[in-house]
């Protein structure tokens, strides 16, 4: 059996996949907290083990990188895509304990939404992590990064609809304060999925 010195290099898709996958439990989490709003602990400390899980994943992917000679696509680019996936999961979880620190003791159609859109954007970055190793794929690639990029549009009207129902009335000064947060945390994670799309068609421009 002969004997290579050039190291394998599919393990960084597989540990991409692990990061989208871990964006899209925490979001799916996030939106069942949402649809049914309550201060249990029980639904938090899921999602602390989920952002825990995402961090070594991606310490591994820094881990790897370092290791390895021969990579699948630039190294700057692997760093940042590892880099804006932990991102997402790190807000997710952010907002979840910033609401809990809120005493927030329930949600509204408008945050519902919002986490919705969410939760769609991290489906669409899973589907397009997952083609990415294929080359052939990279077709239906694009069409998920451009459906990603609606979905980071339909955040930013959907944030600016909430935030005018926010102030709209007489409203109490401290509720705003809150939710304003809040609904902006929510669409940053948004621009995250949006950021990893353009990461993406970055990296499939350059191998083209």
């Amino acid at each position: 059996m002969g004997f290579s010195f050039m190291p394998r290099e599919e393990k960084f898709f597989d540990l991409f996949e692990q990061q989208a996958q871990h964006n899209l439990d925490a979001a799916k989490l996030f939106l069942d907290m949402a649809k049914s709003w309550s201060l249990d602990g029980e639904r938090f400390r899921k999602l602390q083990e989920i952002e825990h899980e995402a961090d070594i994943t991606t310490h591994e992917i820094y881990d790897r990188l370092n290791r390895t000679f021969i990579t699948p696509f630039d190294r700057e680019d692997i760093h940042a895509l590892a880099s804006e996936h932990d991102d997402i999961v790190d807000l997710i979880q952010s907002i979840a304990t910033r609401m809990q620190l809120f005493h927030i003791e329930s949600t509204g159609a408008d945050f519902i939404g919002l986490v919705e859109v969410l939760f769609s954007a991290t489906e669409n970055v899973k589907k397009a992590v997952t083609e990415l190793r294929s080359p052939e794929k990279s077709r239906r690639v694009m069409d998920y990064c451009i459906e990603i990029n609606r979905l980071e549009n339909a955040g930013d009207r959907a944030l600016e609809a909430a935030i005018g129902r926010l102030f709209s009335g007489k409203p109490d000064p401290l509720e705003v304060i809150k939710w304003k947060e809040v609904y902006e945390g929510v669409e940053t994670a948004i621009d995250k999925c949006e950021h990893i799309a353009h990461r993406i068609d970055s990296i499939l421009v350059k191998q083209a």
